[in-house]
């Protein structure tokens, strides 16, 4: 082991960057608010409140519409078709409030503005009809929801034109008619506060989990850092040491032992001990690198094996970067199909088809039969490797087929399909 090793994973964990965090807001001496600043979307989304407290504000919505309807119909301003135009007023106001909340929801100040205006309009009207508690109602909603919803310095001048109509029109003492312009204000500042709290909340649980999966994402890769030192320095190196006893021991033999049929036998087994040795380096490199993310291209990895095995292969398609899970279910498939033509059909010629389609690749292994043996091949995904590869892709959302080439004939294939 290398002295200066200190233990520490030579992996980079991934680097937290936020959005640089808004300026503190000071009492004194400092503005409150951006008065150009819309309320976060979490606030005005309603995001994360709870249902008991949804069915309350609708209760309440219900509540209040009907107190002021049944004020409205008290005054007696409204008689024969006149109830007509009172519902229809009714629609047309709620219908553009409900549209205000989605063009603010968008951040949209022009639109939001224009939907203000026709509460403001049909209390303009209602006060010409003589319906006061109509327009009143009217104007002093469409104030508290534009400094509730809109960026201050706009929902506030939004807010100026039906409250001077209000005060205009009030017909009460100048004391009284301040109050309750202050009042209407007061309530939608107040709502605005409440619901920004709420959204800085929810930004701030967003942050705290996304610290927490980067922890996590930290935490995963030094422990596959770790567990790709412990298989280089005890599995690579056994490998690795069987490799060179091997070899030695193939050229003792040939160099010491007699010719004769013995001899082949020894020299075949041992030839054939070196190769699964070397094979299993490979494999086991192969998974080191996966461990620490630096996976070869999937079409270089196909490449290599196809050229180590005899195999033809065809690549079509548009290359590009696969996810790791999908690119070593592809390495670990196209290993299996190999591994079993090897087994199960040995000289046959095999074909192999990798292609990279829109959102998944596909892989395509066929081999021609064993030589000289024709029958049904092994049962299809009989084997624990094709069911491990099935499971694999299944878990990635993906499908792999595997069975006879030709029905009835000689011939295997393996198809695999992964999103990607």
């Amino acid at each position: 082991m290398d002295p200066g090793w200190t233990g520490r994973s030579t992996l980079n964990p991934p680097v937290l960057r936020f959005a640089p965090a808004a300026p503190l807001r000071s009492v004194v001496g400092v503005p409150i608010e951006n008065w150009t600043e819309w309320p976060a979307r979490e606030a005005l989304a309603k995001v994360g409140v709870p249902r008991r407290r949804l069915v309350m504000t609708w209760v309440v919505r219900v509540v209040l519409s009907a107190w002021f309807v049944w004020g409205v119909l008290r005054e007696g301003a409204f008689h024969g078709w006149g109830y007509a135009a009172l519902a229809t007023g009714f629609a047309l106001g709620a219908a553009a409030v409900w549209g205000y909340y989605r063009t603010t929801l968008a951040q949209r100040l022009s639109p939001s503005i224009a939907l203000l205006a026709v509460p403001a309009a049909l209390g303009a009207a209602a006060e010409a009809a003589g319906a006061h508690v109509a327009s009143s109602g009217l104007w002093c909603v469409g104030a508290a929801v534009a400094v509730e919803r809109l960026p201050l310095g706009p929902g506030l001048a939004a807010a100026a034109l039906p409250l001077g109509a209000y005060a205009g029109t009030s017909g009460k003492a100048p004391a009284a008619t301040a109050v309750t312009v202050a009042a209407v204000l007061l309530i939608g500042y107040a709502l605005r506060l409440d619901e920004e709290a709420r959204g800085a909340g929810f930004r701030l649980l967003a942050q705290e989990r996304a610290i927490r999966q980067a922890e996590a994402e930290s935490a995963a890769l030094a422990e596959r850092a770790r567990i790709a030192r412990e298989m280089h320095d005890v599995l690579a190196h056994s490998l690795s040491a069987q490799l060179v006893h091997l070899e030695a021991a193939r050229l003792l033999i040939e160099a010491g032992v007699p010719e004769g049929e013995a001899r082949e036998q020894v020299l075949e087994r041992v030839s054939a001990a070196r190769g699964m040795a070397r094979q299993g380096l490979a494999e086991t490199r192969q998974a080191l690198s996966a461990l620490r993310g630096e996976l070869t291209p999937v079409e270089e990895y196909l490449r290599d094996v196809a050229e180590a095995e005899g195999v033809r292969l065809e690549v079509t398609g548009e290359p590009r970067a696969l996810p790791a899970e999908a690119g070593l279910a592809v390495r670990r498939v196209a290993q299996e199909a190999l591994t079993n033509v090897r087994k199960h059909a040995p000289g046959a010629r095999v074909e192999m088809a990798f292609t990279y389609l829109e959102r998944e690749v596909e892989l395509w292994v066929r081999d021609s039969g064993a030589s000289g043996r024709v029958g049904k091949p092994e049962v299809p995904g009989a084997g624990y490797g094709l069911l491990g590869m099935r499971e694999r892709a299944e878990l990635l959302g993906g499908t792999l087929e595997a069975g006879p080439a030709v029905a009835g004939g000689p011939g295997f294939h393996v198809r695999l399909k992964v999103p990607a």
